[in-house]
């Protein structure tokens, strides 16, 4: 694929069931106990909430190994040696925008990330789905931890685990980042953290990556980019623009 032809995916205006109810909190915990993941961390997502989110378009996967490669040429930064297939990895936020900014100059485009209710609007669709393919988590459709692969595979090598708008690779693969900084949602509850002071980059991650527990592919599943290294955690981007 050529630069220039980004594979848009169209999602239309509509209500997000963004986040996930205080009530069910505890449960949520319990049902990925086995993850070590305690209930504080699940917190940041309260309370639900239904908002509106504009028409937009996001790419259907993630941006490669050999589209970055294009820019990397042009702008004198490293290049992947992964497969050109592959979801380019180690970008950090600053590199991603500029990724953006350089494509949407050659597109005329305004492209950009997404921001962090566009991300879950195009993983979740119109329902309260638990994950971008439904309710259940089933093993072999998104690369994560329990498919034990333990690095990037092909984009788009899930179809089964696409989206309600068809989009691939919401889950797993690479970790992507948004545009939104992190601040708790309105009417999270008290003990949720204002800062989250211990983040290398305080902007939003959606989606998890390969090296990932099940509990980071949930759609409603807030997070960030912990650690410094972000090629062994696995942290990409997907583009998104303006509706058509």
């Amino acid at each position: 694929m050529r630069v220039e032809q980004v594979n848009w995916v169209d999602i239309p205006a509509g209500l997000l069931r963004r986040g996930t109810p205080v009530d069910e909190m505890a449960a949520v915990a319990r049902r990925y106990a086995d993850t070590g993941v305690p209930v504080e961390w699940y917190m940041k997502e309260a309370p639900r909430t239904e908002i509106h989110v504009s028409a937009f378009r996001i790419a259907r996967t993630p941006v490669t190994v050999g589209q970055w490669a294009l820019f990397a040429a042009a702008t004198g930064r490293a290049a992947s040696q992964a497969p050109a297939d592959h979801p380019v990895t180690g970008v950090t936020w600053e590199a991603a925008t500029a990724y953006c900014r350089w494509l949407g100059d050659r597109l005329s485009l305004g492209v950009r990330l997404p921001t962090e209710d566009e991300w879950e609007r195009a993983a979740r669709g119109d329902d309260a789905r638990e994950f971008p393919w439904g309710k259940a988590y089933r093993t072999g459709l998104a690369n994560l931890a329990d498919l034990g692969v333990g690095t990037t595979l092909p984009v788009g090598s899930f179809p089964e685990g696409a989206s309600p708008f068809g989009v691939l690779d919401m889950a797993g693969n690479v970790d992507e980042w948004t545009s939104t900084l992190y601040a708790p949602y309105p009417g999270a509850p008290a003990e949720v953290p204002s800062t989250e002071h211990w983040a290398f980059d305080r902007h939003i991650t959606r989606g998890g990556a390969f090296r990932h527990d099940r509990d980071l592919a949930r759609c409603a599943r807030r997070h960030g980019a912990y650690e410094p290294d972000l090629e062994a955690i696995g942290v990409g981007f997907r583009l998104a623009a303006p509706a058509a």
